[in-house]
């Protein structure tokens, strides 16, 4: 199966502004599953609302547009119902980590067979610009003229915390690092958390004085560095990329399996007593 196998045609050119990372990552997202041979009946991807939300409504396989925020909840009910398939969640931001994050820290400790992608551009691209748990402080938007006061989340270390068994954070300039950590996050058996930078230079470049995608995909190139590189040792101030978590766990389906089977067991022990 081709890549363009995997893409509903009819719905291009897409809606994403010029610069946009979000394009990056779909075309990163498509790639690893190319290249792990899924067939796209295997696959569902569920979505919230937002910028990263549109990502379903781009590609060919079982797909499900959802609440914002609430894409994890009705992807663990999907998994539940359909254990085989893979499930693929791609988030923004603030889908994710701030109306979301109840169901995020969640479904990282149950460990639901599911690979939950966060978009993360550091702002709310579609409603107008609002700072989101992950724009940093200093920066700039619409609901943060004199500069951003929160601390942000850290993505890894939240999902690390949480418990998820595997952890990885790529970005839209790392293209092939970012397609191949895709596919170890696709095909690991448990909540697979991967947090990819993307760049949304409308309101985020805007409102900070960034001129062009390119300056933000160089930011990504100048202040990123993998896991355990000599950069990182002389610039500790250096984000690092890679997979940082990656464990064996019992999934969550499995072991509801076990309590199935438990119950079913009573139930006939009770029922052959009587």
């Amino acid at each position: 199966m081709s890549f363009k196998d995997y893409i509903r045609k009819r719905f291009f050119p897409h809606i994403w502004c010029p610069g946009c990372g979000h394009g990056t990552v779909l075309h990163g997202m498509l790639s690893a599953i190319e290249e792990l041979g899924l067939d796209k009946n295997e696959i569902v991807m569920v979505s919230g609302i937002g910028c990263s939300s549109r990502v379903v409504g781009y590609v060919d396989t079982h797909t499900l547009h959802t609440l914002h925020g609430r894409a994890l909840a009705f992807a663990t009910g999907v998994k539940f119902s359909r254990p085989a398939l893979r499930c693929i969640v791609p988030m923004g931001d603030g889908d994710a980590t701030a109306i979301g994050g109840n169901h995020f820290i969640h479904a990282c400790r149950r460990n639901i067979d599911i690979t939950a992608i966060v978009m993360n551009n550091r702002i709310y691209g579609m409603t107008g610009g609002q700072y989101s748990p992950l724009t940093g402080t200093g920066a700039y938007a619409t609901t943060a003229p004199y500069s951003n006061i929160d601390y942000d989340f850290d993505i890894v270390e939240l999902a690390r915390g949480a418990g998820a068994s595997f952890v990885a954070r790529g970005t839209t300039y790392h293209t092939r690092e970012m397609i191949n950590i895709l596919k170890k996050a696709v095909m690991h058996k448990g909540f697979s958390v991967v947090e990819i930078f993307s760049q949304c230079p409308t309101y985020f470049g805007r409102k900070n004085n960034i001129k062009s995608p390119i300056e933000m995909l160089e930011w990504m190139k100048d202040k990123t560095t993998p896991i355990g590189s000599k950069a990182k040792q002389e610039n500790p101030d250096l984000i690092e990329r890679g997979v940082f978590v990656q464990n064996e766990k019992e999934e969550y389906c499995d072991r509801y399996d076990k309590v199935i089977e438990l119950a079913m067991n009573r139930a006939l022990k009770e029922k052959g007593e009587k």
